[in-house]
């Protein structure tokens, strides 16, 4: 299984049963099963917990939270070089600020990038994406 980043529209498929959940489903079994993490930025994360916060509240929060303490899902801290890729990503107006990170991880990991979000057509030339239908 190759490295692979989730941005915060592909985990919240998965929580709110959007489409694209099956196939979310499938990855973090894979996951599992080959003890391969499956990478958010810390950036995105926030962005998962405020959205859960806004439409579940405590019960939800706890629950995201306990998918990532129990599953594969691991939450990469954001530092300088990250912050410095993502930087070029929003000045460039490719990608919100929150999705700029998303990429600048995949493409510092050299892995693929998880997402229902049209907005990452943007870099698919420099970028693996894997679009959740």
């Amino acid at each position: 299984m190759k490295t692979t980043v989730l941005d915060a529209s592909a985990l919240l498929a998965m929580l709110f049963g959007e489409p694209g959940v099956e196939e979310m489903r499938v990855l973090f079994h894979k996951a599992a099963a080959a003890d391969k993490p499956l990478l958010i930025t810390a950036v995105n994360w926030a962005e998962v917990l405020n959205r859960v916060t806004r439409k579940q509240g405590g019960n939800g929060l706890t629950t995201v939270r306990q998918l990532a303490a129990n599953g594969p899902l691991h939450i990469v801290p954001v530092d300088a070089e990250l912050a410095d890729t993502a930087a070029a990503y929003k000045a460039a107006d490719q990608l919100g600020l929150a999705d700029a990170f998303a990429a600048a991880l995949a493409k510092s990991r050299k892995a693929e990038l998880v997402t229902a979000d049209r907005e990452f057509k943007s870099v698919e030339s420099e970028i693996k994406i894997i679009w959740l239908k």
